[in-house]
């Protein structure tokens, strides 16, 4: 199972430290600048500045957050930006718990109980699709009121980008969203830039994912990272087809739409036991499984 995977022109960045490396650092702040623009318009960013990913949950026993990358612009306004490779349930609701966050660090202490505050964006990159058979990659959502629309404030926005949803990538129809997300999802599969991506954004993100242009070190890790991503698909692809199997030996459609859901559980559960056997981080156990740490640290006792 860990055999020397074979590594290509360009990485796999939608991988934890790669993403944070292509959108997360002082060097390719200006792709994340370009990106952040394209995806809220409506908002000038004029600088970022990166800060803490790591939060602590004030009460006891509760969730804290570890996000992957998180800045903030000149005017207070902070963006949180997530990559979620495995298909997760409760994703828009890890968004928003993530978010809130956020919202604690722009509320100042003051006597006035003024809790007006700069915006906070979640910008989520989703690996899978939350809407089947769709084309649209881009998704936004903020606080509104349920029959008129009417928004109930702008200071906590939502968008989304479901990167297998891009179809339309490299087709006179595709928008630079569609071919960005194309692009992420397909990066290391590549051997060239396509000429359909002359956009300076697309410049940019093929440089930074030229494997040709690590350090040595980064490439050493590069490669075990690759090593380790395959064998938890590994993992995940044969837990999944053994709880099918076991679905569909009931025989009768209900018993296999059945098999499909408890195979898809106790796929991930079963995954998970093996990751772990082989000592692979509880974290990364979770971010590829889809279960949540807390469920992981129990398969562990």
């Amino acid at each position: 199972m860990n055999d020397k995977p074979i590594i290509g022109r360009y990485a796999r960045i939608i991988m934890d430290d790669w993403f944070k490396r292509t959108f997360g650092t002082e060097p390719n702040k200006g792709l994340l600048i370009m990106l952040l623009k394209e995806l809220i318009p409506e908002h000038d960013i004029k600088d970022l500045t990166y800060v803490q990913q790591e939060h602590i949950n004030p009460f006891p026993g509760k969730k804290d957050a570890l996000i992957d990358v998180e800045c903030v612009d000149t005017d207070g306004t902070r963006f949180i930006v997530e990559m979620q490779v495995a298909r997760q349930r409760f994703f828009y609701e890890r968004s928003l718990f993530y978010s809130t966050f956020g919202i604690q660090q722009q509320v100042e202490k003051s006597s006035s109980m003024d809790y007006g505050f700069p915006p906070v964006y979640f910008v989520g990159f989703m690996d899978f699709s939350l809407h089947e058979g769709s084309d649209r990659v881009l998704y936004r959502y903020s606080l509104r009121e349920n029959e008129t629309g009417e928004e109930m404030t702008g200071s906590l926005q939502f968008v989304f980008l479901e990167l297998t949803n891009c179809q339309k990538a490299l087709t006179p129809e595709a928008t630079l969203l569609d071919n960005f997300c194309y692009a992420l999802h397909n990066m290391e599969h590549l051997t060239d830039r396509p000429e359909e991506l002359k956009e300076e954004i697309f410049k940019r993100l093929f440089k930074t994912a030229e494997i040709a242009t690590f350090t040595p070190e980064e490439r050493i890790k590069y490669e075990n990272d690759m090593t380790t991503e395959r064998d938890i698909q590994n993992y995940i692809s044969y837990a999944r087809e053994k709880g099918l199997e076991e679905g569909r030996a009931e025989g009768i459609m209900e018993g296999m739409e059945k098999g499909r859901e408890e195979g898809r559980e106790e796929g991930r559960i079963e995954a998970a036991r093996n990751m772990l056997a082989d000592e692979i981080s509880i974290d990364l156990v979770a971010k590829y499984t889809g279960l949540s740490i807390e469920q992981v640290k129990q398969l562990k006792l």
